[in-house]
């Protein structure tokens, strides 16, 4: 492992994808499937992953697609039950009748809704459930997907309940309660940024420019209490209290178009509204009502791997693949709330005949395409990790930057997530990776670990993996490198940004 052309190897996967995307234009898929396909002849030819090693690695592969597939089946579903019923035009007509401005609309929906989301749902949530109220506000699909994708990257650390910041904690074995307000000190500056990037991406450099004091009280308020909460130790709501401060001064903040704008919500907004307001209390009700918890705990999907070795020495030890715990994973809780809807507006009047059919069909040809991306990018990622190919790539940025590496952690964080999907998965691939670095180059290690985290955070927003999901509920299937040229820009700036206030803080 220790071959000095290792590194650039390694890399080739994650580049060709990259082009493939970004200059050619190609689907997820296609780049993804083309990307495996290098990754396989690399990680046999070059790295030495044996037969068993493969079967391993597409073993857990498997595990982790299901995982985020269920979340894309039940989210798209979840979206189709809703639209049949017409609440989304609903919720649209209501919300422009609050503001009429079109910016703050996109604020309000793709910046802290999307941020609420995030801090319940997790991978593909925001995106899925909201670029379709967007397009219903007549937003393009193009900016329908960028504006909650970029809006909610600040929330993905202590979002999904905090499960990336504690996947920190265990892989590098540092204490949390030391790292945390360097995270959230981090990615509160990121929130600062990410309200600007969403007025930029709804009505541009105009937008920025009047809008600016807005967005910026907005991002004090998510920042603030977001810190607050970390630092308190209270992660798990963190994000959750961070995006609902945030979405109670835009509220008082946005303009409204007339005295309407200020009555009380009509009949129709409050029974369109149900359906969202049924996906949150059942998000909640599973997570914080421990009854409920323990009698959907019982049902495992897991598996028990070997160690696998390649003939260069790298060595994945014996461990079980990704834990499902099936009836109280985020696609059961939207599953749930699917119903619930589907049930609620039924019996409001809402369905034309025939409905049941009609989702399912939707549902099957909406995500079909999404699942082939998603299958392949995991058995990319996963592979890489077998190989030592993510291991190799890591260490040499790591020996490239030597006393500057905090110029290097957020975006080897962002790598991480890019190839995963996932800013859990990124910091439990460089989590300890991250920490020894730090350790030998004589670095403060929770800024570095803080550092890691956030800068997956928000590169996890980019995955090919996550602009699937966007792209499938905007009927933008087959155009995800538009999308990633579209939102390259607003993330590599949040990342610069983050990277430079992280080599600032090394010096206090």
């Amino acid at each position: 492992m220790s071959a000095p052309w290792l590194p650039v190897v390694a890399a080739a996967p994650l580049a060709l994808i990259w082009v493939l995307m970004l200059r050619y234009r190609w689907s997820a898929a296609r780049a993804g499937l083309a990307g495996y396909a290098l990754t396989l002849a690399l990680a046999v030819g070059v790295f030495g992953l044996s037969a068993r090693g493969l079967w391993v690695a597409h073993g857990k592969a498997l595990l982790l697609s299901l995982d985020v597939l269920l979340i894309i089946w039940a989210a798209y579903g979840f979206y189709r039950v809703v639209d049949e019923a017409g609440a989304i035009t609903d919720l649209a007509h209501a919300l422009a009748r609050l503001t009429g401005d079109r910016d703050m609309q996109a604020l309000l929906l793709g910046w802290a809704f999307a941020s609420f989301l995030q801090s319940m749902g997790g991978f593909g949530v925001p995106v899925a459930v909201v670029a379709p109220l967007l397009v219903g506000l007549g937003f393009s699909p193009l900016a329908a997907v960028v504006i909650p994708a970029v809006g909610h990257g600040w929330a993905v650390s202590f979002g999904s309940l905090a499960t990336a910041f504690r996947a920190l904690e265990a892989a590098s074995g540092w204490p949390g309660a030391q790292v945390a307000p360097w995270a959230a000190g981090l990615l509160g500056l990121a929130a600062v940024g990410t309200g600007w990037a969403v007025a930029h991406a709804s009505g541009g450099w105009a937008a920025v420019r009047r809008l600016a004091w807005r967005a910026g009280l907005m991002a004090l308020a998510m920042a603030g209490v977001q810190w607050a909460l970390a630092t308190a130790g209270l992660w798990s709501v963190a994000a959750l209290g961070g995006s609902l401060a945030g979405g109670l001064v835009g509220l008082a903040l946005a303009p409204r178009r007339n005295a309407a704008g200020r009555t009380a919500a009509s009949p129709a907004w409050v029974e369109a509204a149900a359906g969202y307001g049924l996906l949150v209390a059942v998000v909640l009700v599973v997570q914080f009502v421990p009854p409920v918890r323990a009698a959907l705990s019982p049902v495992v999907l897991t598996a028990a791997f070997p160690q696998v070795e390649t003939a260069r020495g790298f060595v994945v030890p014996a461990e079980a693949g990704r834990r499902i715990v099936l009836l109280r994973h985020t696609g059961a809780r939207l599953f749930y709330a699917a119903w619930l809807a589907a049930a609620f507006y039924a019996w409001r009047g809402r369905y034309r005949p025939g409905v049941l059919a009609r989702v399912l069909r939707a549902t099957v040809r909406g995500t079909r395409k999404a699942t082939g991306g998603i299958l392949t990018m995991m058995a990319l990622a996963v592979v890489m990790q077998h190989a030592g190919m993510t291991e190799a790539l890591a260490r040499g940025l790591a020996q490239v930057a030597g006393a500057a590496y905090l110029w290097v952690a957020p975006w080897l964080g962002a790598l991480g997530a890019f190839m995963t999907g996932s800013n859990t998965n990124s910091n439990v691939l460089f989590g300890l990776l991250q920490r020894r670095t730090a350790e030998l180059l004589g670095l403060a290690v929770p800024l570095v670990l803080a550092a890691q985290t956030a800068g997956a955070a928000v590169g996890s927003v980019l995955a090919p993996a996550k602009v699937i999901v966007g792209a499938s509920t905007t009927r933008m299937t087959g155009r995800e490198g538009e999308v990633m040229a579209a939102m390259a820009r607003y993330i590599l700036g949040l990342l610069l940004l983050i990277t430079v206030a992280a080599w600032l803080a090394s010096g206090w």
